[in-house]
């Protein structure tokens, strides 16, 4: 082990979140050195990749009929095989300030549900990518270990982390998960969902980053206890033309309110599945809400109120995930008991 903390202070290995909103990547005494939306810009015409990540995300919806802004991710795993090879290519040279001659050890974080075709398929991409070795960890596992939770001990605890395509809760003791359930609801999802709304509603068009918007300054899982609201700006559909109009709080929480049941579902399942003694111990530690679902106001209360359990918001929940990876890639014998490939 002494041997294997010293090479890896000359290490390029790389922990990855593939994620469907982000890919975020880090390195060992450098951090997370990758934060940008999973996205493409791809030219129609030539097939070409005109831009990825953020400048990728600034075309979304402004886009000429020559080029098509391109999620390759969706609901946590490839969509777009050939695309996604090229989106990793990009965020692993730029990882190592364009290092043509650099194959690091990869280690990507995968929802649980992934299936086996899945895997291969990202194993496939980081492989096309010049990875010399990859290797598999389920999301929830990494977001508890990067939420610092005792995972390695032979007691209970309990994470549900809400990414961009899937939602991933897991029970763990003892470096294994107990009970997880993914499903394909979380931040994409309450975007969509919003956007749904207001068109059937109000015959109002907004974009995916305009209902971003609205979600991060109006969404909640329980009504605010201060209404508020927004301008937000679109197309009237009656007439056709670019409008402007208010949207409320509780507009919001109502068009968002399936999507917030569908993980409350996922908690109350997975703490029916936990044996006695790990719920004892989920009721004197809590659930830890990871990624940027744990953002949305009033989840933790939301949870805590329904299921009687404490309830907190990891530290830095954006980046569990990835930190939780990175821990994994420098102990091997860890990484060895949490492989899923």
């Amino acid at each position: 082990m002494r041997l294997r903390s010293l090479l890896s202070l000359f290490s390029h290995d790389l922990a990855i979140d593939l994620g469907t909103a982000n890919t975020l990547i880090y390195i060992a005494d450098s951090g997370v050195v990758v934060d940008e939306p999973s996205m493409v810009g791809v030219n129609n015409s030539t097939g070409e990749v005109e831009a990825v990540g953020i400048e990728a995300k600034r075309m979304l919806g402004r886009t000429p009929g020559t080029i098509t802004a391109v999620r390759p991710m969706r609901d946590g795993v490839i969509a777009d095989f050939k695309i996604a090879e090229r989106m990793l290519t990009y965020f692993i040279n730029k990882a190592h300030n364009r290092n043509l001659f650099v194959h690091p050890r990869i280690v990507i974080g995968v929802p649980g549900s992934i299936t086996h075709v899945e895997r291969r398929a990202v194993v496939d991409s980081a492989m096309r990518a010049r990875a010399s070795e990859v290797h598999l960890v389920e999301q929830a596992m990494m977001a508890a270990i990067g939420a610092g939770l005792p995972v390695s001990e032979p007691a209970g605890s309990m994470v549900v982390d809400i990414g961009g395509g899937t939602t991933d809760v897991a029970v763990i003791s003892m470096s294994g998960v107990v009970y997880s359930k993914s499903v394909s609801v979380a931040g994409n999802a309450f975007d969509d969902a919003i956007i749904h709304y207001l068109r059937r509603k109000h015959n109002f068009l907004i974009g995916e980053r305009t209902a971003e918007r609205v979600k991060v300054e109006l969404g909640a899982a329980k009504p605010l206890e201060t209404p508020a609201t927004m301008e937000i700006k679109g197309r009237n559909l009656t007439r056709g033309v670019p409008a402007a109009r208010e949207v409320t709080d509780s507009e919001i929480h109502g068009a968002i309110a399936e999507c917030v049941e569908k993980i409350m579902f996922c908690v109350r399942e997975a703490l029916e599945h936990a044996p006695p003694e790990i719920s004892s111990d989920i009721c004197d530690r809590g659930i830890v809400l990871t990624g940027g679902g744990a953002y949305l106001r009033n989840l933790d209360q939301r949870i805590r109120d329904e299921v009687g359990v404490p309830v907190s918001v990891a530290e830095n929940p954006l980046h569990s995930v990835v930190v939780g990876t990175g821990m994994v890639l420098e102990d091997i014998d860890l990484l060895n008991r949490v492989s899923i490939q």
